[in-house]
């Protein structure tokens, strides 16, 4: 915060070096982030002019050329947002004019006047002309012009004009409505429709609006939603009970022409805590350091398959707890297989817990805990002494001692839910909320790079956490993005899709 000259007359030495150091040190970790942002530009336009020569088909080479151009946008966002405000400075030479909006687009035309139209000498003004500017506009199939006239009014005693102020929008002096950025980013992350198909589908409504214009937009406004998506993180990390699972997606690597796996990592709260959300981390691997990275200082309860990448969180104070729908999996497949009466015997006991859950999963913690102690229980006591005696008749080898392993080794969290009324009895919460992640795999072919990962992460997590609440993605969005040029950040927890009113 900028500080009054006066006010620092008021400060004493040792606050003037303390304030000195502070303002350095932002000083240098703003330089630092400039010039790594510097150092990223320039990487995406070598890239993009070296995407023509990779040898990809033309389908991926398309959606290539797509991220990198909202990378470059993104990119350019944040180097802009870095920079002190200055002076405008007077133009060296004429700016290419923004070609006019086809005129047989229909036109719905919104007027911007002065509250008043009496000067404050007490005069009258008078009308001397208007500024119009002219956003574009889609709902599904159709364009609209939106034309916004303001109205110019003067003082001719006190020469005083006045017009209505511009309002802010996400994306300066550009032409698309909130509208429109909503419905590239629902039909982009949430219909899993590419910007080349978007491309075509808007030349047939009228208006062919290029795939670099589109991912110049996608690029930004991931950048202006990702506050939002950190305040939900934060939020997300305060519950008690999380759920975590993660599903591989291709990432490309286009200096080799080839891709590999990376993955999206998920996380929610549990399905009995009070806020319904979730936040998807892209990562470059499925290594544990990216869910300890995420998780951070947070020690709660969490529910999670046997990947060996939470192993280190539970050895830090994290505690685990099993999925017993991956342990009845186990015994599904076996019986699937052959029949096995040791599968269908487990298959049975696992089913009584499974119908003791529905009775409960409406009441409250306290009730819920109750009932799993005099009903869950005993059964599952029986079930792992009985699993213990047919895992001695067994040979190492078999399947159905593998799948007998499963379950008594990870015994104490797969059962843990019983002594604890705020846990769910398995994962099946947190796969429901990856799922659409792994239906758009197809649609997407892969991402163009790390960042346009984290950006497809941060508005999906948006996008899908409106979904849980019953929220249209679009609607949600559409509102966000109009308030967000205007909404003060230290209240963007307002605009979380489990807060929102639409």
């Amino acid at each position: 915060m900028l500080m009054q000259p006066q006010s620092l007359d008021d400060l004493s030495a040792e606050q003037l070096r303390e304030m000195t150091a502070r303002l350095l040190t932002e000083l240098r970790h703003s330089q630092a982030l400039n010039t790594k942002l510097a150092h990223e530009n320039a990487l995406l336009k070598r890239m993009k002019f070296a995407a023509q020569s990779e040898r990809f088909n033309a389908q991926q080479r398309s959606l290539l050329e797509d991220e990198i151009e909202a990378d470059l946008a993104a990119v350019a966002h944040e180097i802009e947002q870095l920079q002190p405000p200055a002076a405008p400075a007077p133009e060296a030479r004429q700016q290419p004019k923004r070609q006019p909006l086809p005129a047989h687009l229909p036109r719905r035309e919104i007027r911007h006047e002065p509250e008043s139209s009496t000067c404050q000498c007490g005069c009258l003004m008078q009308r001397i002309g208007e500024d119009v500017a002219e956003k574009l506009d889609y709902v599904p199939g159709v364009f609209t012009v939106e034309r916004h006239v303001r109205g110019k009014w003067a003082c001719a005693k006190c020469e005083t004009i006045a017009q209505a102020p511009v309002a802010a929008h996400v994306i300066d002096k550009g032409i698309p409505t909130t509208g429109l950025l909503a419905q590239v980013l629902v039909a982009k992350y949430a219909d899993h429709l590419p910007l080349y198909r978007q491309e075509t589908i808007f030349a047939r409504a009228g208006l062919a609006i290029a795939r670099s214009t589109l991912a110049q937009w996608v690029g930004t406004c991931g950048v202006r939603l990702q506050p939002l998506v950190d305040a939900l993180k934060v939020e997300i990390l305060g519950q008690r009970v999380l759920h975590a699972d993660e599903t591989p997606v291709q990432m490309l690597k286009p200096g080799k022409g080839a891709s590999h796996r990376a993955y999206l990592w998920a996380y929610a709260p549990g399905a009995f805590q009070g806020i319904k959300a979730v936040v998807y981390d892209f990562c470059e691997s499925r290594a544990g350091e990216h869910a300890r990275n995420f998780l951070g200082e947070w020690r709660g309860a969490l529910i999670c398959d046997d990947f060996a990448g939470y192993k280190a969180g539970f050895a830090q104070g994290i505690t685990e707890v099993g999925c017993l729908a991956h342990a009845r999996r186990k015994f599904f497949d076996l019986h699937a297989a052959n029949k096995s009466q040791i599968a269908g015997f487990a298959l049975e006991q696992l089913a009584k817990v499974y119908d003791i859950e529905r009775e409960v999963k409406d009441l409250n913690a306290d009730q819920r805990q109750g009932i799993r102690q005099q009903h869950t229980k005993p059964v599952l006591d029986a079930l792992h002494e009985w699993m213990a005696l047919q895992r001695q008749k067994l040979p190492d080898s078999s399947a159905t001692a593998r799948a007998l392993d499963y379950s008594l080794r990870r015994w104490t969290a797969l059962t843990r839910f019983v002594d604890d009324g705020q846990l769910p009895v398995d994962n099946n919460w947190i796969e429901n909320q990856i799922r659409p992640i792994a239906i758009g795999r197809s649609n997407w072919l892969f991402a163009g790079s790390l960042r346009a990962g984290q950006r497809a992460a941060a508005v999906m997590s948006l996008v899908q956490s409106a979904r849980m609440n019953g929220h249209d993605p679009y609607a949600y969005l559409k509102d966000v993005l109009t308030r967000l040029p205007t909404h003060r950040a230290s209240q963007v927890q307002e605009l979380m899709p489990h807060r929102w009113h639409g």
